[in-house]
């Protein structure tokens, strides 16, 4: 490579940096219109998720100096936002943790910023919401340290050739994992056949998980139909077919999934989402209660070769986001 094709590349990552940090408000004195400071507010991130990490362990994630590690956290404490405890086992470190002060002043910032970046990904449309996420994961995977993202994963619209993946991959796991017979991908199939011939790009959505080009999993959003009469449900969105690969299983990927599907359906305008599982699929309960689902009924069935509990959940979209 030229010493000029390099300049000219270095100089259109400057580009891209000066226009990024211009975009996102990260130039204005206070962040997000507050008090802190870039670094200051990543601090009260990480403390209002990670409860007592040591100044050595965020030194060491941020790649601060020490001692400007030090000085931050120290303002933080005069201020009453932070707290240290002892460690039991070694009383050199200390934990830290934010005071009930430290968390009324992280709020805002993270409604706020929550805020922006809704405002920000508004004006655009689906597509390139998933082209504008897809960038930015690859960016991360060429410029990670291998630390940062230990299983790059992206998200994406489905194409053709990926319904019949779906299918495919819902029959073959769950006849290994629960021995489930022939009749369940059979019922997947007539889910997966029904979301083509009625999606509505507006309405609906899917999003399958990429890892080193391969399919690892999969979520759809579509608008709730009445069981017997399919005539839609006004202002009900239904999650459906959540599939996650096991060689991708513990990356937070069903989590991320089931994220973007309450993201949609909030901009849709629906404002309910509900689903239907079964009590025995217990990472997918785990995932449904942490991101705010509720179970509201449940009863058993005969289904695929077993006697199941099949369950109903449902998420009330006309509250805040609270994550």
């Amino acid at each position: 490579m030229s010493d000029t094709t390099t300049a000219t590349r270095v100089e259109q990552i400057r580009e891209f940096n000066r226009f990024y940090t211009r975009r996102i408000g990260v130039l204005h004195e206070g962040l997000l219109h507050t008090k802190f400071t870039l670094t200051e507010s990543r601090l009260l991130w990480e403390l209002a998720h990670h409860d007592g990490k040591t100044a050595t362990d965020l030194s060491r994630e941020l790649d601060l100096d020490p001692g400007y590690m030090s000085r931050l956290l120290r303002g933080l404490k005069e201020r009453g936002l932070l707290k240290t405890t002892r460690a039991a086992a070694d009383a050199r470190h200390q934990h830290l943790s934010l005071t009930a002060a430290g968390r009324r002043a992280f709020a805002p910032l993270n409604t706020r910023s929550q805020a922006d970046v809704t405002a920000l990904l508004a004006t655009l449309t689906e597509p390139q919401q998933q082209q504008l996420l897809q960038a930015m994961a690859q960016i991360e995977k060429l410029l990670g340290d291998g630390g940062e993202r230990k299983a790059p994963y992206l998200l994406r619209a489905h194409r053709p050739g990926d319904i019949g993946w779906v299918v495919s991959r819902h029959g073959a796991l769950y006849a290994d994992e629960f021995a489930w017979d022939g009749s369940f991908e059979a019922m997947v199939a007539r889910i997966a056949a029904d979301f083509v011939d009625r999606f509505d790009a507006k309405r609906e959505a899917c999003w399958i998980a990429e890892r080193d080009s391969a399919n690892v999993g999969s979520v759809f959003l579509v608008q709730a139909r009445h069981e017997k009469t399919h005539k839609p449900i006004a202002g009900v969105a239904q999650l459906r077919m959540l599939l996650i690969e096991p060689s991708a299983r513990g990356l937070g990927l069903g989590v991320r999934l089931v994220d973007e599907c309450e993201r949609f359906a909030r901009q849709a305008g629906y404002k309910k989402i509900v689903l239907w599982t079964n009590s025995l699929l217990l990472a997918a309960r785990g995932i449904y209660t942490k991101a705010g689902y509720r179970l509201v009924a449940s009863e058993p069935h005969h289904s695929f070769g077993h006697d199941l509990i099949g369950e109903s959940w449902e998420l009330p979209l006309d509250r805040a986001t609270s994550r």
